[in-house]
């Protein structure tokens, strides 16, 4: 009996055991069901969440192209030697695989021939913060260069040969403020997505490059990157693909933007040329000026510190925020406000014996023995100083500001490039904020011929010529044009018969004047030349103008130019326009035996 139950106590031992265990069976099936079924999305998805790595891919910048298709900012390879870390990788610590990619570039560098362009820092920030990237340790090398790695490919497992798009200027420093330069930095986050690492991303940091870069650069694109629990890559798949920023067409026309500066010759200044018809840029440059592809990846210290260092600023331009007195170049402003006023009349003269007279204060003409008696046409051919000064101050300043504010002077123009500066128009309330002084007589007959407290820039006079050059219309200046007719700012409410007296009288500058350097054979040219003096640490230097337009029937161009530090706008500045103008419009050869004034740079040249 005791044997009997002993086996009954057994067996039920045994069914107990039994079902604890087909129990646990149940529930571990059921969890792996739970796991392997049910959960299997959401698990795969929390898998892949913590493993992938999302990179975001910038499209290809759009190129830049002058109104005839010729491109002037471009696109190209740039070949790097890039280390591919998870290659390199050693077991233990993190400071063992970044020794051990410290010493390859050490290694590699001397088998190329390079110094090492990055720190062990760098490398150390790499692997701890961007392993899965590609670690550019030369940037931008040239063929020479990746003919001399692919010879020793086989002695470094772990580099290769990256490439990326840099940017390119096919004419080098022309037009270099006008186009700007860009830098890599930080691309714009995708929206809804979370970005674990990016391609560095070609941004504008001035000229067009900056005011378009909103159109230039394109879309980014997606790239996924699978790492293991230690963040090493293992895997990569193309996701979104990017894309490329749209193309700009300017309304430069190389051809003359080259002549311009070429014009200059070594010349400090800045010259705009407008069309006077739209307010299209056709030209603009600030002398001197700089290198676009020296900034291409990025300047290098001795280039920095060069350009920065340099007294004559190569990088500040002149043409957009240069502040200038404008000198005699503003007489034909003082002579619309008097004529439209009905202060003056064409036939009316006004006396100069040399110097005008106001109180204590003493103006000289250029020509000491004076003019004599002269009236508005011609003061403005032989630009007299006594003539616009007692004209000045018969009228008044408030008309020749009006005047002068609706021509453009003083705000800002609104052209399509970043930091322009607006100038100086003076008024009472300025002066007496700025300088503690109320408004005098002595004031108006300074800025009735350009002098004093009024600055202008290169590109507002150039706007002010386009004006008197089209017949009485403001346009905005563009370099990217949205149509053939512009943007008008206003029509100036001027009687014909006056703007035609003026126009002639900047004609007659041209021919028998002051500017007569600027003309030339076949083609009518208005022009209007201008000198003003300033203080430099106690020396008198002059800033010389010359301003104009052709032909001078039906104007196409008008041009400003300005050199710093010259003799006189005749002389000095008028050669540069004639060359700018036989480069638009060509001359014709000299007639056999040749005509009197044939060649007017031979010209003696009296006055500003």
């Amino acid at each position: 009996m005791a044997y009997h139950g002993q086996k009954l106590t057994d067996s039920w031992r045994l069914a107990v055991l039994a079902l604890i265990f087909t129990v646990f069976t149940a529930l571990l099936v059921k969890s792996l069901h739970r796991v392997q079924v049910v959960q299997n999305a959401a698990l795969t998805r929390d898998q892949v969440r913590q493993s992938v790595r999302r990179v975001q891919v910038p499209g290809a910048r759009g190129r830049i192209y002058d109104r005839n298709g010729v491109c002037l900012a471009d696109n190209r390879p740039s070949y790097c030697i890039a280390y591919y870390v998870e290659e390199l990788r050693k077991p233990g610590k993190w400071i063992r695989t970044i020794d051990a990619v410290d010493a390859d570039i050490d290694r590699l560098a001397g088998v190329l021939g390079l110094p090492r362009e990055i720190s062990r820092k760098t490398v150390e920030r790499h692997v701890r913060q961007s392993l899965p990237m590609p670690l550019l340790a030369w940037r931008d090398v040239s063929e020479t260069v990746v003919a001399r790695w692919a010879e020793e490919v086989g002695s470094f497992p772990g580099v290769d040969i990256y490439v990326q798009p840099e940017r390119f200027y096919p004419f080098d420093a022309i037009a270099a403020h006008v186009l700007g330069y860009v830098k890599r930095d930080r691309p714009k986050a995708l929206p809804g997505q979370r970005i674990h690492f990016y391609l560095p991303e070609m941004l504008g940091r001035s000229g067009i490059e900056q005011q378009y870069n909103g159109q230039l650069t394109g879309i980014c694109g997606g790239r996924l990157i699978r790492v293991d629990a230690r963040g090493y890559k293992h895997a990569v798949w193309e996701g979104t693909p990017a894309v490329d920023g749209d193309d700009i067409r300017t309304t430069l026309e190389i051809r003359l933007q080259m002549a311009l500066e070429t014009a200059f010759d070594g010349k400090r200044g800045a010259g705009v040329v407008v069309d006077p018809r739209n307010g299209d840029v056709l030209a603009m440059t600030s002398s001197p000026g700089f290198n676009l592809n020296d900034f291409v990846p990025a300047p290098s210290v001795a280039v920095w510190e060069r350009l920065n260092s340099d007294q004559e600023r190569p990088m500040f331009n002149r043409a957009l925020q240069g502040t200038y007195a404008p000198g005699s170049t503003f007489k034909p402003v003082t002579a619309l406000a008097a004529l439209k006023a009905g202060r003056i009349s064409a036939e009316e003269s006004i006396h100069c014996d040399g110097v005008f007279r106001l109180g204590t204060m003493r103006i000289r003409c250029w020509d000491t023995y004076g003019h004599n008696d002269i009236k508005i046409r011609e003061a403005i051919e032989q630009s007299c100083n006594v003539f616009f000064c007692e004209l000045g101050h018969r009228l008044g300043y408030d008309p020749i500001r009006e005047m002068a504010a609706a021509m453009g002077i003083g705000r800002k123009s609104g052209i399509d490039l970043p930091y322009e500066a607006s100038g100086l128009l003076p008024s009472d309330e300025w002066k007496r904020k700025n300088m503690s002084e109320p408004w005098r007589p002595g004031d108006t007959c300074q800025i009735a011929i350009g002098q004093s407290m009024l600055l202008t820039t290169p590109l507002q006079m150039a706007m002010l010529t386009s004006v008197l050059a089209n017949g009485g219309r403001l346009y905005r200046p563009r370099l990217v044009a949205d149509g053939e007719k512009g943007c008008l700012v206003r029509e100036l409410d001027i009687p014909r018969a006056v703007m035609n007296l003026v126009r002639d009288g900047m004609h007659d500058v041209a021919v028998s004047g002051t500017g007569r350097r600027v003309r030339i054979r076949g083609t009518e040219v208005a022009a209007k030349t201008g000198t003003a003096e300033y203080n430099a640490g106690g020396e008198r230097k002059k800033n010389t103008w010359v301003t104009a337009f052709a032909p001078f029937e039906q104007p196409t161009v008008a041009i400003a130019v300005v050199v710093e530090d010259g003799i006189s706008g005749g002389y000095t500045v008028a050669p540069v326009v004639h060359d700018l103008l036989v480069t638009i419009f060509g001359e014709p050869p000299p007639e056999e035996g040749g005509a009197a004034g044939a060649n007017p740079v031979e010209d003696e040249v009296f006055g500003d």
